[in-house]
């Protein structure tokens, strides 16, 4: 969950963590240190963790940096260049995040020792919150160079981690397709069994109705035969006549049988169609939301001017939300969550759940909101349980989901966007 929750870590080498100086100890600051104040390694940790991208790049425009807009690793290197020294960019930058995390340095001004620090930053650590903690602890002013070290060594290994879920996403997904693959295969062939039983299955009515049609012919002569037993009083032919009689009931009677036998198999019949017809809708379901999902996949890849119209976004479905609101999820990901709503024409409203943002928000963004998305995985009890009262309240349809990923996101986005999504019932609402 850390690795899911870090955004633009910084990476360092092995020679890297060779040359690292040892942890000196240092007096405390009379107060809280400033950008510029924080040893010169701190300094790319700090900009590739709390500063988001499009931040860094309205700030490279409004002080104009040499680097170019497009180039992330150069904004990034020289951002850092510029914050080592106290100047208009570093002082700018100092506001922001003062701004940015001021929920997390009050919290942490709470800590009257540099083992307070360092428990506290281990707890947010172990819940899976990086950005706000980093920065409240490096700038703690009861913050002793060991423990701004400790964190630098912790944002360190974390980098290393999140390598290996990427890693670890990209094999699932190979795993996935394939079967995806199987289960199209299996269906496929699901499919033509059934259509050759049912061509079985017409065969034996088309039998039975011309038994059934040679069963009449039969009654008809019985009848005839009866009325000629009457003419006949004795002799053999009577004799004869009888037994002919015996033969005809008993071949009424196996016609009977096989009627009773034709309605059987026309229940069957019945009943095989409705599996086939079901079948083959649970697998254009499967179908389209798969290609959905490689729409959404495919629209994080990067491409030139020449494959424009085939990486223009989806139009909604008729009738799709255009305004979506999303409570809870991983803050970390929310650009990634907005730029999938906006190829496909949705704009996306986001609200932590509580975390940082007040819960007595959240019924005047559903009421401005077309709709709301929620992954049950990554909310708490208590904005999970109102979210469902108010959407109930105000009529707006709700779709819960688990899976607070990039991928689960944009599954439960191409059924949002398709329109698969009604209000929230009285014990739950619709799960993807």
């Amino acid at each position: 969950m850390k690795a899911d929750l870090v955004s633009g870590l910084f990476a360092a080498t092995a020679g890297d963590i060779a040359v690292l100086p040892a942890p000196t100890l240092a007096l405390t600051p009379p107060h809280r240190l400033k950008l510029w104040d924080l040893e010169e390694k701190y300094h790319c940790p700090v900009i590739g963790t709390c500063v988001a991208l499009e931040e860094l790049v309205r700030f490279a425009r409004r002080f104009e940096f040499a680097a170019d807009p497009g180039d992330e690793f150069a904004l990034h290197a020289e951002a850092v260049g510029l914050s080592i020294h106290r100047n208009g960019f570093a002082e700018a930058l100092q506001k922001h995040l003062e701004r940015k995390y001021a929920m997390a340095v009050r919290q942490f001004n709470a800590a009257r020792s540099d083992d307070q620090v360092r428990e506290m930053w281990r707890e947010s650590l172990a819940r899976g919150e990086v950005a706000a903690p980093m920065w409240a602890t490096l700038t703690h002013k009861h913050a002793s160079a060991d423990t701004r070290h400790q964190v630098y060594a912790d944002i360190h290994m974390l980098s290393h981690q999140v390598g290996a879920g990427k890693a670890a996403d990209a094999r699932r997904l190979a795993f996935l397709e394939q079967e995806n693959a199987a289960q199209r295969r299996s269906l496929l062939a699901e499919r033509r069994a059934a259509e050759q039983r049912e061509t079985r299955l017409l065969r034996q009515v088309d039998e039975l109705a011309a038994k059934l049609a040679r069963s009449g012919e039969a009654a008809q002569q019985a009848a005839d035969l009866r009325a000629r037993l009457a003419q006949f009083e004795q002799g053999s032919v009577l004799v004869d006549m009888g037994r002919r009689l015996a033969g005809v009931e008993c071949l009424n009677e196996q016609l009977r049988a096989e009627t009773h036998r034709l309605r059987d198999l026309e229940t069957t019949l019945a009943t095989s169609r409705a599996a086939a017809a079901r079948l083959a809708a649970e697998r254009d379901q499967m179908a389209a939301e798969r290609d959905a999902m490689e729409r959404m996949l495919l629209a994080e890849e990067p491409c030139g001017g020449e494959c424009a119209p085939a990486c223009a976004p989806a139009p909604a479905a008729p009738g799709a939300a255009r305004s979506v609101l999303c409570v809870g999820g991983r803050t970390a990901l929310v650009a990634q969550y907005r730029a999938l709503a906006q190829r496909i024409g949705i704009r996306l409203v986001h609200h932590d759940g509580g975390q940082e943002e007040a819960l007595s928000r959240l019924p005047d963004m559903i009421a401005g909101a077309d709709a709301v998305m929620c992954p049950t995985d990554c909310i708490n009890h208590a904005a999970y349980h109102q979210l469902k009262r108010h959407c109930k309240r105000s009529g707006k349809p709700c779709l819960l989901f688990r899976g607070a990923s990039v991928s689960g996101f944009a599954v439960a986005l191409a059924r949002m966007s398709a329109g698969q999504v009604s209000l929230p019932r009285a014990a739950n609402s619709v799960r993807a």
